[in-house]
């Protein structure tokens, strides 16, 4: 029958019956096979600090086992190794993004790993085709390397849908990925190593969470890398009766406002100025205004509109409308409306033209976002196959695509299981049981995914003693989300990074 009269009796069908037919229930997929396979060798060498340095690669999947010796997860996982006169004095880093839903490319190619994907010199998109160059700033010559990518990111796989479920959660991913690191550790022959954990966006969340989670398997970490931090995501979700998320943000609205050349000439003359000043009144007069709400006298509500409109560069009267309360995707609609933009959630300092209604309250996508994902995604099937002898026909999921059902935040240190996911519990326990263990927390100005100043908040409130704080190290950049897609950060990133191992490694 020709597909018009198809169409029209089914039209009629539909009619007749008064609703549409049910669709037909979709079969359920096959299980994947997986079998242990041998991690593919292949040997390189990279100039690094004027010296060469020779360095073997293994790529392959490390295999989630039941107690009866039935694989049910594959994650996928490239390590480097130097060879070195005594393999367990060099350390061995564990290496995460995070999403959840996103593959390590972004640390692996961005920042840590020996190969990275060259941005423009301001971390905005080149044209294609995109291209791998040597990374100078690479940490192989600090440690050796393991970059992991959880179920449902990149190449890593459950065997069924249903038991990929039970990794879609804050404790399942945190015991799955603890589970392949002391398989790697045991198979390397490397419990003897000094120990890091690096971990970007909730990548920090994860690697927090495993700090408390390993040390209760006998795995004590020297230290750990918290990149573009978020440990208590209170103070990252916009919801009524959470007045948190509007302070902590201030700081880095104010931070982008001053990129954009939007805030008065004596905040302009000076990022720090600027920043401080803001950090002063998120932490004071701002929360006391929010904590009136409603109880603010006509005053008080005008006064913290000028200075609110003073940190942000956005009009008082949006500010009124906004009742004193800016949300985050809506700052980044407004702040350059009048030209035409929107500005980027992963790395304000980033624009697009402003797609859509001019009108519209809300961004219909991040341009920080769209300016990474072509060049590291290309350049992650490129080097996969060409350079590391990768060969696979799953599609490697850099961001979202592969988390097949809601993500559960929800763990057993909340109240009642409820609330706010906070692995900052965690990181506490794990340092009070291993007080040898430092922390290094980096942020980027210029990232509204993860705050600078929200990050400083959490911290400040773990209720750790004296001595435990100095084992917090902070540094912060004049870039985003991803700091080191920005040249000039991402080579102070690389100074900072050594000192921190040095200065650890020298305190065993």
């Amino acid at each position: 029958m020709h597909r018009l009269a198809i169409a029209a009796v089914l039209c009629c069908t539909v009619l007749a019956q008064g609703q549409p037919p049910a669709p037909p229930a979709p079969k359920p997929a096959a299980p994947l096979t997986f079998r242990d396979e041998k991690a593919i060798l292949k040997t390189h060498s990279i100039k690094v600090g004027g010296k060469d340095l020779a360095y073997r690669s293994l790529t392959g999947f490390l295999p989630i086992k039941t107690e009866a010796g039935e694989i049910e997860a594959q994650l996928f996982y490239t390590a480097y190794l130097v060879d070195s006169g005594d393999a367990k004095q060099r350390p061995v880093t564990f290496c995460f993004n995070g999403g959840p839903g996103a593959g390590s490319l972004w640390l692996h190619l961005g920042a840590i790993g020996p190969r990275r994907v060259p941005m423009n010199p301001d971390g905005s998109m080149p044209p294609p085709p995109y291209r791998l160059v040597d990374n100078p700033s690479t940490w192989l010559d600090k440690t050796d390397l393991v970059f992991i990518d959880p179920v449902g990111t990149g190449y890593s796989r459950a065997k069924t849908p249903d038991i990929a479920k039970r990794f879609f959660s804050l404790r399942g991913d945190i015991e799955s990925v603890g589970a392949v690191i002391r398989t790697w550790l045991t198979e390397n022959r490397r419990w003897g190593s000094p120990l890091f954990l690096a971990g970007e966006s909730y990548g920090t969340t994860r690697a927090a969470g495993l700090a408390g989670h390993l040390v209760e398997k006998g795995v004590s970490f020297n230290g750990i890398f918290l990149i573009s931090t978020i440990l208590n995501f209170q103070t990252a979700r916009f919801a009524r009766g959470n007045d948190l998320p509007y302070a902590v943000f201030l700081p880095t609205y104010t931070a982008i406002a001053h990129y954009h050349k939007r805030l008065p000439a004596d905040l302009q003359a000076s990022l720090e100025k600027a920043i401080g000043e803001s950090r002063r009144y998120a932490s004071g007069e701002y929360q006391s205004i929010l904590y009136k709400g409603d109880a603010l006298t006509a005053a008080e509500r005008q006064k913290a509109v000028a200075q609110l409109a003073r940190l942000t560069g956005l009009s008082p009267a949006f500010i009124d409308r906004s009742d004193l309360r800016i949300e985050i995707q809506r700052f980044c609609k407004e702040l350059m409306r009048e030209k035409g933009l929107t500005v980027g959630r992963l790395d304000g300092r980033l624009t697009s033209s402003t797609e859509g209604s001019l009108a519209s309250e809300r961004p219909e996508f991040d341009p920080s976002l769209t300016a990474i994902r072509p060049p590291y995604t290309s350049a992650m099937n490129q080097y996969a196959r060409e350079e590391l002898g990768f060969e696979t026909e799953y599609e490697y999921f850099a961001l979202g695509g592969g988390i097949s059902a809601p993500w559960d935040f929800h763990i057993a240190s909340s109240p009642g299981g409820q609330g706010y996911a906070d692995t900052s519990l965690a990181l506490r326990e794990a340092l009070a049981k291993n007080p040898y263990m430092k922390i290094f927390v980096a942020s980027g100005y210029y990232d509204l995914a993860t705050p600078f100043e929200a990050a400083l908040y959490t911290i400040h409130h773990m209720g750790l003693d004296g001595n435990l704080r100095k084992n917090f190290h902070f540094a912060e950049y004049e870039a985003g989300h991803m700091m080191y897609i920005h040249e000039a950060s991402l080579t102070k990133f690389k100074q900072d990074v050594d000192q921190f191992f040095t200065g650890t490694l020298a305190a065993r």
